[in-house]
């Protein structure tokens, strides 16, 4: 539900590729993304009319959707028995996404949220180490990502310079912690295997959205581990060669685990010595979908991202955005 580029670029190929599942129709109440997608990837069934999708014979439902449509979407596939996964942020606020949580378990199906980054293989090792205690006990973790969200600026056809659409769309959205650092507060969740008790955040605008777009939040776990997240929409965002940083770092009292996009360095320092990793991409849709193929099938969850993993993200995330903004109104002129 929902043929915009998030769907494009990632889910529907995904679909596709996965043994176990079958793209069987898609919907989009705009016939122009709809008609691009069903063409692109050569889906049987295509529908601007909801209602239709639904009867045209489903077992589940991705949503793609714009998040303030996540709560109806939802909600309909509850109505009609199909399970869910659902691209983060879940919903506007707590009281959408937890009746959305309700509708399914009150329909006995399954409610997923999309943190891709959890399947990749980097990550999926830096959990397996964890478990291990490859490095010891965990007592902090910095993850960084800071980037120019595609630019602040596009050129239209006619050749006139406007705003990027896509970039005031996110920010509108709630700003690049309640957008991308979800991904990073449920790592932090999921790797610890440890509740965030206590938060505390900070912001900049370099931009004058309502929400800032470079973010700091700190996490203090029930395990006594602390977790740094920095986050941006506008490191680089107006320069003609713009540069982006992404990485972890996992510091345990016997050692570090050190991740690095830029050029998938990826190493583990112990008294025992150096070890360096194979790198990959921090996402993995694929790999998500390869689970949601087995949670369908087997009924279990696994390692699938819950509606509740969501709602924990997303509550930390919006949280610490309005704080922020609230700190600034406060703040003199």
């Amino acid at each position: 539900m929902g043929c915009g580029m998030i769907a494009r670029y990632a889910h529907l190929p995904c679909i596709k590729n996965t043994c176990g599942l079958e793209l069987a129709a898609i919907y989009d109440p705009n016939p122009e993304h709809l008609r691009a997608a069903q063409e692109q990837f050569h889906v049987p069934q295509a529908f601007t009319d909801e209602a239709a999708f639904f009867a045209s014979g489903l077992d589940a439902v991705v949503v793609t959707s714009p998040a303030p449509f996540h709560l109806h979407n939802v909600r309909e596939a509850a109505r009609h028995g199909l399970h869910v996964l659902c691209e983060k942020p879940l919903a506007m606020n707590d009281a959408d996404i937890q009746q959305m949580i309700d509708l399914m378990a009150d329909a006995k199906l399954m409610l997923f949220t999309g943190f891709c980054y959890r399947f990749s293989p980097v990550s999926m090792q830096i959990r397996e180490m964890v478990r291990q205690g490859v490095i010891g006990e965990v007592r902090s973790q910095r993850l960084i990502y800071i980037w120019n969200l595609h630019g602040r600026y596009e050129t239209t056809w006619t050749g006139e310079r406007i705003e990027s659409p896509r970039r005031v769309g996110r920010m509108l959205e709630g700003g690049p912690m309640v957008d991308c650092g979800v991904h990073q507060i449920d790592l932090a969740r999921w790797w610890t295997g440890s509740e965030v008790v206590r938060q505390q955040a900070a912001g900049a605008w370099v931009e004058n959205y309502e929400a800032p777009d470079h973010m700091y939040l700190h996490l203090d776990h029930e395990s006594g581990a602390h977790t740094m997240v920095e986050m941006s929409f506008s490191y680089s965002h107006t320069a003609s060669e713009p540069i982006n940083h992404f990485s972890y770092h996992i510091i345990g009292t016997d050692g570090v685990i050190r991740y690095d996009r830029d050029g998938w360095h990826f190493e583990v320092r112990t008294p025992h010595g150096t070890t360096f990793y194979p790198g990959h991409d921090e996402k993995n849709f694929g790999g998500m979908y390869y689970a949601f193929a087995e949670a369908l099938e087997t009924g279990f969850t696994g390692d699938m991202p819950t509606g509740y993993d969501g709602l924990v993200a997303t509550r930390i995330a919006r949280q610490a955005t309005e704080s922020v903004i609230a700190n600034r109104l406060l703040s003199p002129v």
